[in-house]
Protein backbone atom coordinates (compact mmCIF):
# COMPACT_ATOMS: atom_id res chain seq x y z
CA UNK A 1 0.00 0.00 0.00
CA UNK A 2 1.16 3.15 -0.96
CA UNK A 3 -0.36 7.03 0.43
CA UNK A 4 0.63 9.92 -1.30
CA UNK A 5 -0.83 12.64 0.50
CA UNK A 6 -1.56 15.79 -1.43
CA UNK A 7 -3.36 18.47 0.64
CA UNK A 8 -5.54 18.43 3.47
CA UNK A 9 -7.77 15.28 2.88
CA UNK A 10 -6.49 14.91 -0.46
CA UNK A 11 -4.51 11.56 -1.19
CA UNK A 12 -4.06 8.89 -3.80
CA UNK A 13 -4.14 5.55 -1.80
CA UNK A 14 -2.46 2.61 -3.78
CA UNK A 15 -4.10 -0.48 -2.80
CA UNK A 16 -3.91 -3.97 -4.65
CA UNK A 17 -4.45 -3.13 -8.29
CA UNK A 18 -6.85 0.28 -7.41
CA UNK A 19 -5.19 3.83 -7.33
CA UNK A 20 -7.95 5.88 -5.66
CA UNK A 21 -8.32 9.41 -5.04
CA UNK A 22 -9.41 9.95 -1.84
CA UNK A 23 -11.65 13.47 -1.30
CA UNK A 24 -10.59 15.48 -4.37
CA UNK A 25 -10.10 19.52 -3.56
CA UNK A 26 -8.24 20.68 -6.29
CA UNK A 27 -8.93 24.08 -6.28
CA UNK A 28 -6.17 27.07 -6.45
CA UNK A 29 -5.15 28.95 -3.48
CA UNK A 30 -7.61 31.48 -2.10
CA UNK A 31 -10.26 30.59 -4.27
CA UNK A 32 -12.73 29.30 -1.82
CA UNK A 33 -14.60 31.14 1.08
CA UNK A 34 -13.49 30.87 4.51
CA UNK A 35 -14.67 28.03 6.89
CA UNK A 36 -14.03 30.32 10.08
CA UNK A 37 -17.55 31.99 10.65
CA UNK A 38 -16.73 33.68 13.56
CA UNK A 39 -14.02 35.08 15.90
CA UNK A 40 -10.57 36.24 14.03
CA UNK A 41 -8.70 34.46 11.58
CA UNK A 42 -11.21 34.01 8.68
CA UNK A 43 -9.55 33.83 5.44
CA UNK A 44 -10.00 32.08 1.51
CA UNK A 45 -8.85 29.09 1.30
CA UNK A 46 -7.19 26.60 0.53
CA UNK A 47 -4.23 28.25 1.90
CA UNK A 48 -1.51 26.57 0.04
CA UNK A 49 -1.46 25.60 -3.50
CA UNK A 50 -1.43 21.75 -4.22
CA UNK A 51 2.05 20.44 -4.34
CA UNK A 52 3.96 20.24 -7.96
CA UNK A 53 3.55 16.63 -8.63
CA UNK A 54 -0.21 16.58 -7.84
CA UNK A 55 -1.83 16.72 -11.19
CA UNK A 56 0.63 14.37 -12.85
CA UNK A 57 0.15 11.96 -10.08
CA UNK A 58 -3.55 12.11 -10.43
CA UNK A 59 -3.49 10.71 -13.55
CA UNK A 60 -2.61 7.37 -12.21
CA UNK A 61 -6.19 7.50 -10.48
CA UNK A 62 -8.50 4.32 -11.23
CA UNK A 63 -11.51 6.13 -8.97
CA UNK A 64 -12.57 8.32 -6.84
CA UNK A 65 -13.38 7.93 -2.94
CA UNK A 66 -15.96 10.65 -1.08
CA UNK A 67 -16.07 10.42 2.40
CA UNK A 68 -18.74 13.55 2.38
CA UNK A 69 -19.90 16.13 0.47
CA UNK A 70 -18.06 19.66 2.03
CA UNK A 71 -16.08 21.62 -0.13
CA UNK A 72 -12.90 21.01 1.06
CA UNK A 73 -13.34 17.02 0.90
CA UNK A 74 -14.94 17.58 -3.13
CA UNK A 75 -15.32 21.18 -4.94
CA UNK A 76 -15.85 22.65 -8.07
CA UNK A 77 -12.37 21.86 -9.37
CA UNK A 78 -12.61 18.39 -8.38
CA UNK A 79 -15.46 17.65 -9.88
CA UNK A 80 -14.54 19.10 -13.52
CA UNK A 81 -11.64 16.87 -12.88
CA UNK A 82 -13.60 13.56 -12.44
CA UNK A 83 -16.05 14.62 -15.01
CA UNK A 84 -13.25 15.39 -17.87
CA UNK A 85 -11.76 11.76 -16.97
CA UNK A 86 -15.15 9.76 -16.69
CA UNK A 87 -13.49 8.51 -13.48
CA UNK A 88 -16.19 6.05 -11.13
CA UNK A 89 -16.76 7.74 -7.58
CA UNK A 90 -17.45 5.37 -4.75
CA UNK A 91 -19.25 7.04 -2.16
CA UNK A 92 -22.30 6.20 0.91
CA UNK A 93 -25.60 5.72 0.39
CA UNK A 94 -26.43 9.22 1.90
CA UNK A 95 -23.90 11.09 -0.61
CA UNK A 96 -24.53 9.19 -3.39
CA UNK A 97 -27.86 10.90 -4.83
CA UNK A 98 -26.50 14.47 -4.29
CA UNK A 99 -23.67 13.75 -5.78
CA UNK A 100 -24.87 11.98 -8.88
CA UNK A 101 -26.72 15.20 -9.66
CA UNK A 102 -23.59 16.98 -10.21
CA UNK A 103 -23.32 14.62 -12.99
CA UNK A 104 -20.79 12.12 -11.43
CA UNK A 105 -20.47 8.47 -12.15
CA UNK A 106 -21.68 7.35 -8.94
CA UNK A 107 -21.30 3.98 -6.78
CA UNK A 108 -22.33 2.78 -3.40
CA UNK A 109 -18.79 1.51 -1.38
CA UNK A 110 -20.59 -1.59 0.17
CA UNK A 111 -18.81 -5.19 1.22
CA UNK A 112 -17.21 -6.37 -1.94
CA UNK A 113 -16.97 -3.24 -4.37
CA UNK A 114 -13.21 -3.11 -5.83
CA UNK A 115 -12.39 -6.78 -4.51
CA UNK A 116 -12.13 -5.37 -1.28
CA UNK A 117 -13.99 -6.38 2.43
CA UNK A 118 -16.08 -2.85 3.16
CA UNK A 119 -17.57 -1.74 6.27
CA UNK A 120 -18.74 1.92 6.43
CA UNK A 121 -18.62 3.19 9.81
CA UNK A 122 -20.41 6.66 10.79
CA UNK A 123 -18.99 9.61 12.26
CA UNK A 124 -19.91 12.98 13.44
CA UNK A 125 -18.35 16.11 12.55
CA UNK A 126 -19.13 18.02 15.97
CA UNK A 127 -21.05 17.62 18.67
CA UNK A 128 -24.62 18.61 20.03
CA UNK A 129 -26.04 20.92 17.55
CA UNK A 130 -23.18 21.87 15.32
CA UNK A 131 -22.48 18.64 14.61
CA UNK A 132 -25.99 18.25 13.61
CA UNK A 133 -25.79 21.04 10.95
CA UNK A 134 -22.29 19.64 9.69
CA UNK A 135 -24.86 16.88 7.92
CA UNK A 136 -23.89 13.24 8.47
CA UNK A 137 -20.18 11.76 7.80
CA UNK A 138 -19.04 8.54 6.97
CA UNK A 139 -15.65 6.42 7.49
CA UNK A 140 -14.66 3.46 5.32
CA UNK A 141 -12.60 0.22 6.93
CA UNK A 142 -11.26 -0.80 3.48
CA UNK A 143 -9.21 -5.02 3.61
CA UNK A 144 -7.69 -5.54 -0.01
CA UNK A 145 -6.29 -9.29 -0.19
CA UNK A 146 -2.64 -8.96 1.02
CA UNK A 147 -2.34 -5.85 1.17
CA UNK A 148 -2.87 -3.69 5.24
CA UNK A 149 -6.60 -2.66 6.25
CA UNK A 150 -7.36 0.37 6.50
CA UNK A 151 -9.65 2.76 8.37
CA UNK A 152 -10.17 6.19 6.80
CA UNK A 153 -12.45 8.08 9.39
CA UNK A 154 -13.57 10.79 7.33
CA UNK A 155 -14.49 14.35 9.52
CA UNK A 156 -15.48 13.26 12.61
CA UNK A 157 -14.88 13.59 16.97
CA UNK A 158 -13.66 10.62 18.79
CA UNK A 159 -17.13 8.70 19.36
CA UNK A 160 -17.80 5.34 20.66
CA UNK A 161 -18.73 4.03 16.57
CA UNK A 162 -15.48 4.95 15.44
CA UNK A 163 -13.28 3.09 19.19
CA UNK A 164 -15.36 0.57 18.34
CA UNK A 165 -14.08 -0.03 15.02
CA UNK A 166 -10.63 0.58 15.96
CA UNK A 167 -10.97 -2.10 18.31
CA UNK A 168 -13.26 -4.74 16.30
CA UNK A 169 -11.61 -4.06 13.39
CA UNK A 170 -8.00 -4.05 13.88
CA UNK A 171 -7.12 -1.82 10.74
CA UNK A 172 -3.58 -1.93 10.50
CA UNK A 173 -3.51 1.67 9.26
CA UNK A 174 -6.12 4.38 10.34
CA UNK A 175 -6.23 7.93 8.11
CA UNK A 176 -7.57 10.65 10.58
CA UNK A 177 -8.22 14.22 10.08
CA UNK A 178 -5.79 16.34 12.80
CA UNK A 179 -6.97 19.79 12.25
CA UNK A 180 -8.87 19.89 15.05
CA UNK A 181 -10.99 22.49 13.23
CA UNK A 182 -13.26 25.01 14.54
CA UNK A 183 -15.73 27.73 12.60
CA UNK A 184 -15.49 30.01 15.90
CA UNK A 185 -18.53 28.79 18.01
CA UNK A 186 -19.92 25.32 18.49
CA UNK A 187 -16.45 23.81 19.71
CA UNK A 188 -14.29 21.47 17.56
CA UNK A 189 -15.54 19.65 14.35
CA UNK A 190 -12.51 17.10 13.97
CA UNK A 191 -10.50 15.40 16.57
CA UNK A 192 -9.06 17.16 18.86
CA UNK A 193 -5.41 16.74 19.80
CA UNK A 194 -6.25 14.95 22.93
CA UNK A 195 -8.78 12.43 21.54
CA UNK A 196 -5.86 12.29 18.79
CA UNK A 197 -3.62 11.07 21.61
CA UNK A 198 -6.47 8.53 22.67
CA UNK A 199 -6.66 7.46 19.20
CA UNK A 200 -3.27 6.47 18.53
CA UNK A 201 -2.85 5.05 21.54
CA UNK A 202 -5.47 2.72 20.87
CA UNK A 203 -4.56 2.10 17.30
CA UNK A 204 -3.20 -1.36 16.83
CA UNK A 205 -0.72 -0.11 14.45
CA UNK A 206 -0.36 2.93 12.28
CA UNK A 207 -1.91 6.36 12.40
CA UNK A 208 -1.84 8.55 9.74
CA UNK A 209 -2.92 12.57 10.11
CA UNK A 210 -3.86 14.59 7.90
CA UNK A 211 -6.47 17.73 7.30
CA UNK A 212 -3.51 19.95 8.46
CA UNK A 213 -2.00 24.02 7.61
CA UNK A 214 -4.55 23.96 4.57
CA UNK A 215 -7.80 25.62 5.61
CA UNK A 216 -8.54 28.63 8.11
CA UNK A 217 -10.58 26.61 10.70
CA UNK A 218 -7.66 24.30 11.20
CA UNK A 219 -5.36 26.11 13.99
CA UNK A 220 -3.19 22.62 14.89
CA UNK A 221 0.12 22.72 13.00
CA UNK A 222 2.07 19.62 12.36
CA UNK A 223 5.27 20.94 14.55
CA UNK A 224 3.06 20.93 17.16
CA UNK A 225 1.04 17.70 17.17
CA UNK A 226 4.30 15.69 16.63
CA UNK A 227 5.46 17.74 19.99
CA UNK A 228 2.92 16.56 21.61
CA UNK A 229 2.53 12.75 20.24
CA UNK A 230 6.62 12.41 20.67
CA UNK A 231 6.15 13.63 24.51
CA UNK A 232 3.23 11.10 24.49
CA UNK A 233 5.53 8.29 23.30
CA UNK A 234 3.40 7.97 20.48
CA UNK A 235 5.66 9.12 17.46
CA UNK A 236 6.74 5.68 16.17
CA UNK A 237 3.24 4.81 15.30
CA UNK A 238 2.25 8.35 14.05
CA UNK A 239 3.09 9.68 10.96
CA UNK A 240 2.18 13.04 9.92
CA UNK A 241 2.85 13.45 6.20
CA UNK A 242 4.34 17.07 4.39
CA UNK A 243 2.33 17.73 1.57
CA UNK A 244 3.50 16.00 -2.06
CA UNK A 245 5.06 13.18 0.53
CA UNK A 246 4.89 9.04 -0.69
CA UNK A 247 4.37 6.56 2.61
CA UNK A 248 4.56 2.88 2.08
CA UNK A 249 3.34 0.16 4.24
CA UNK A 250 3.91 -3.64 3.97
CA UNK A 251 1.93 -6.14 5.13
CA UNK A 252 2.86 -7.39 8.60
CA UNK A 253 -0.22 -9.93 9.80
CA UNK A 254 -0.28 -12.71 8.46
CA UNK A 255 -3.40 -13.75 9.74
CA UNK A 256 -6.85 -13.16 7.52
CA UNK A 257 -8.69 -9.37 7.77
CA UNK A 258 -11.18 -9.08 10.59
CA UNK A 259 -14.11 -9.18 8.57
CA UNK A 260 -16.42 -6.12 8.13
CA UNK A 261 -20.23 -6.00 10.05
CA UNK A 262 -22.96 -5.82 8.99
CA UNK A 263 -24.38 -2.03 7.28
CA UNK A 264 -27.31 -0.81 6.39
CA UNK A 265 -26.99 1.80 4.08
CA UNK A 266 -29.89 4.77 4.71
CA UNK A 267 -30.71 7.25 2.05
CA UNK A 268 -30.32 10.99 2.41
CA UNK A 269 -33.47 11.69 4.71
CA UNK A 270 -34.29 14.78 5.97
CA UNK A 271 -30.59 15.76 8.01
CA UNK A 272 -28.92 15.30 4.64
CA UNK A 273 -31.44 17.62 2.91
CA UNK A 274 -31.60 20.30 5.22
CA UNK A 275 -28.00 20.47 6.29
CA UNK A 276 -26.86 20.43 2.89
CA UNK A 277 -29.97 23.48 1.77
CA UNK A 278 -28.26 25.58 4.75
CA UNK A 279 -24.23 24.91 3.96
CA UNK A 280 -25.04 25.99 0.56
CA UNK A 281 -26.75 29.11 1.62
CA UNK A 282 -23.43 29.84 4.27
CA UNK A 283 -20.96 28.85 1.46
CA UNK A 284 -22.84 30.86 -1.30
CA UNK A 285 -23.21 34.18 1.04
CA UNK A 286 -20.08 33.69 2.36
CA UNK A 287 -17.77 33.51 -0.80
CA UNK A 288 -19.99 36.79 -1.79
CA UNK A 289 -18.49 38.61 1.47
CA UNK A 290 -14.76 37.49 0.64
CA UNK A 291 -15.53 38.70 -3.36
CA UNK A 292 -16.23 41.64 -1.93
CA UNK A 293 -12.99 41.83 0.54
Amino acid sequence: MKIHHLRNATALLHVGEHCLLIDPMLAEPDTLPGFKLFGRGRRANPLVPLPPNAFTAMERATGVVVTHEHPDHLDASGIEWIKARGLPVWTNGVDAPGLRSKGLDVHELCDGALGMRVELIPGRHGRGWLGWMMGPTVGYYLAHPGEPSVYITGDTVLTSAVMDAVTRLRPEVIIAPAGAANVGVGGDILFSVAELVTLAERAPRLVVLNHLEALDHCPTTRSGLGERMAAEGLAARVHIPEDGEETTIERRDTDPHVLPGPHTQRGPGFQKWLTAHVNRRIAGATSAADSRG
